[in-house]
C-alpha cells in the first residue's frame, strides 16, 4: 500500500460484490464499484465482507475479487479482506492468501453456521490471526452471527499482537465505553453498524465501517470529516438525514436493500446470489421510496443517475 492514510480511520464502505445476469462474478463492474468508492473519497474498502456476499461465493471466486480490489484501488487505500469461512483450516488458507494477494488487513469472522464456545471462539482467532502477519480487525455482530466476541474472550487475545482492532457491530452503544474502560489503547474499534455510526464515533470510534457508503459515498465521507472537524451540528444533520436508510444495515436483507440503493444510484446492480432474492412487494416499494427521498434531498445537492 502506497496511500498515506492510516488504517481503521475514517470511512471504510463494506463494498458489494457485482454479479452479472447468469450471476457468475463480473469482475470488471465489481473494480468499477470499488474504484468509483475511492474517487469519491473513502478511505478504505472491506472487501468480500456480509455485503460482498463472501459466503455465497466459490473460493477461487473470493481470491479473483480481492485480486481486482487490490489492482482497482493501486494503493490508494487500504484494502481489508473478509476472511468468513466455515472451517478454521478454511479460514487460515484464505487468510494466507489474503497476504499474498496484497490485502493491507484482514476482517475476521467468527467460523460460519456453528456456533462455538468461548474457547472454540479465542482458538479460532488465534489460530488464524496466527496464520498471518497483517493486521486483524475482528468482527462482533452477536444479531448477525449469533456469536458475541466477550471481553474474556478480548482478555484471551490481547496477547496475540496482530489482532489491533473490533469492528464493533452490536447495537448497543454502551459497548464502546464498556471497551474503551476496560482495553484502553489496547485495541482500536471501528463503528460497524450504520444506524450506531455518529453514536460510536463521538464514544471513540476510530472510523466507520460502512453499509450505506455504497449508495451515499459523499455524504458518509462528509459526516465523518464533519465531526473529525469538530462540526457536530453539520453532522448531526447529515446523521439525520441519512435515516432511516442506515437501518437498513441492521436487518437481515441488508444486502439486497444496500445492492437496491446503488442501483437506484446508478452505482451497481441489485443482483443477488440466492439464498438471497432482490427485494420484492411493499418491502421493496419503502426501500425505494427512502432511497429516491434520500436522493431527493442529497446535502451534496448531487442527482441520481439513471439506475
Amino acid at each position: 500500500m502506497t496511500s498515506s492514510r492510516k488504517l481503521w480511520e475514517g470511512v471504510y464502505p463494506a463494498a458489494t460484490t457485482q454479479f452479472a445476469e447468469d450471476l457468475s462474478v463480473d469482475l470488471d463492474a465489481t473494480q468499477r464499484v470499488q474504484s468509483a468508492l475511492i474517487d469519491d473519497g473513502v478511505d478504505g474498502l472491506v472487501i468480500l465482507g456480509t455485503c460482498g456476499e463472501n459466503n455465497s461465493l466459490e473460493p477461487q471466486e473470493k481470491r479473483a475479487i480481492l485480486k481486482g480490489a487490490v489492482e482497482a484501488a493501486a494503493g490508494r487505500v487500504p484494502i481489508v479482506a473478509g476472511v468468513s469461512e466455515f472451517t478454521t483450516a478454511r479460514a487460515v488458507d484464505y487468510a494466507r492468501d489474503a497476504e499474498k494477494l496484497g490485502a493491507d488487513a484482514v476482517m475476521l469472522l467468527p467460523a460460519m453456521v456453528y456456533v462455538p464456545t468461548p474457547e472454540e471462539l479465542q482458538a479460532h482467532f488465534r489460530t488464524v490471526a496466527s496464520a498471518t502477519s497483517l493486521p486483524v480487525m475482528l468482527y462482533n455482530n452477536p444479531p448477525a452471527y449469533r456469536v458475541g466476541v466477550d471481553f474474556a474472550t478480548l482478555d484471551a487475545l490481547s496477547d496475540v499482537p496482530n489482532i489491533v482492532c473490533i469492528k464493533e457491530s452490536a447495537p448497543d452503544p454502551r459497548r464502546f465505553t464498556d471497551v474503551f474502560n476496560r482495553f484502553g489503547d489496547r485495541y482500536t474499534v471501528m463503528a460497524g453498524l450504520d444506524d450506531v455510526a455518529l453514536e460510536g464515533l463521538f464514544l471513540g470510534a476510530s472510523g466507520w465501517v460502512s453499509g450505506l457508503t455504497s449508495a451515499f459515498p459523499t455524504e458518509s465521507v462528509r459526516l465523518v470529516a464533519a465531526f473529525e472537524e469538530g462540526k457536530y451540528d453539520e453532522a448531526l444533520a447529515i446523521y439525520r438525514w441519512f435515516m432511516p436508510l442506515l437501518h437498513l444495515d441492521a436487518e437481515h436483507d441488508l444486502v439486497q436493500s444496500i445492492k437496491l440503493a446503488e442501483q437506484i444510484m446508478g452505482r451497481g446492480s441489485e443482483r443477488v446470489r440466492m439464498p438471497r432474492l432482490p427485494l420484492t412487494g411493499q418491502r421493496r416499494k419503502d426501500v425505494i421510496a427512502w432511497v429516491e427521498q434520500c436522493a431527493a434531498t442529497q446535502p451534496s445537492k448531487a442527482r441520481p443517475r439513471a439506475a
